[in-house]
């Protein structure tokens, strides 16, 4: 597969990065294998977290190959970098088509990048997810490794005004061990034990962070902060939804 449009990506990116000086630390980026498939499940909390996300597989090599919107793919800018990278396009619509995909390339040794959540989560704590990461790890018969992103939020993410030329912002990745399911197994009870996992993950970073200010927007609120709660936040999330069905009908 021709790599001409993503590696120009990660290097512009990382020239950004370093002039705004980000404090980006990767822990555990060693459980990402050098070779072979794998599904990497992620936490969501910025629009920009597939570009994150996808550095925690750098320093094994690796390229990341996210499931995303079929939108970013319809827009005109953002689209023919996405195809360019080889991302697969999700139509929630005909979700059968973006899931035989990833699983073309996980069975081709890529790596492929799930955020589970499916939607930003505005309380910044980690949603319910479904089970469509597990199955596709046991279909390919690869591993599922979780991650966990904190900081990325404060340059944009949903409901709040884009800052992406912050300076000198933290951002924690963390990278868990990866979980081998194998058919048989009780998908739901995996995809419960994934989260909790993540959970754990974005709890140790949220409490690490060199910056835990009292009363800000991204903190979550049971730190201190004055993000929705979760279920402040779900109900949003369904305003949001029922929104956006209105206007399909119209």
């Amino acid at each position: 597969m021709a790599e001409i449009v993503y590696p120009p990506v990660i290097g512009a990116a990382l020239t950004v990065f370093r002039a705004l000086d980000l404090k980006i630390r990767i822990e555990g980026a060693g459980h990402i294998p050098r070779t072979g498939g794998a599904v990497l499940v992620s936490n969501h909390i910025s629009y920009l977290d597939f570009i994150f996300a996808g550095l925690a597989a750098r320093p094994s090599g690796r390229l990341v190959r996210f499931m995303a919107k079929k939108e970013v793919f319809d827009h005109r800018i953002s689209g023919p970098l996405m195809r360019g990278m080889h991302h697969i396009p999700v139509d929630r619509a005909a979700g059968a088509a973006a899931f035989g995909a990833a699983l073309k390339s996980l069975k081709g040794g890529e790596v492929v990048g799930v955020f589970a959540e499916a939607t930003i989560s505005r309380s910044f704590t980690i949603k319910e997810i479904k089970n469509g990461a597990v199955r596709m790890a046991v279909s390919a018969k690869v591993p599922m490794i979780p991650v966990s992103l904190w900081g990325t939020q404060r340059l944009w993410t949903k409901g709040h005004p884009k800052k992406l030329l912050q300076r000198h912002v933290p951002i924690t990745i963390e990278v868990g061990e990866p979980m081998y399911p194998q058919r048989g197994d009780d998908y739901d009870a995996i995809t419960v034990d994934l989260r909790e996992r993540m959970a754990e993950m974005l709890d140790k970073a949220q409490r690490s962070y060199p910056e835990i200010p009292p009363g800000v927007w991204w903190q979550p609120r049971h730190l201190g902060g004055t993000a929705p709660t979760p279920e402040e936040a779900a109900k949003l999330d369904a305003a949001e939804a029922e929104a956006r069905a209105t206007r399909h009908k119209s």
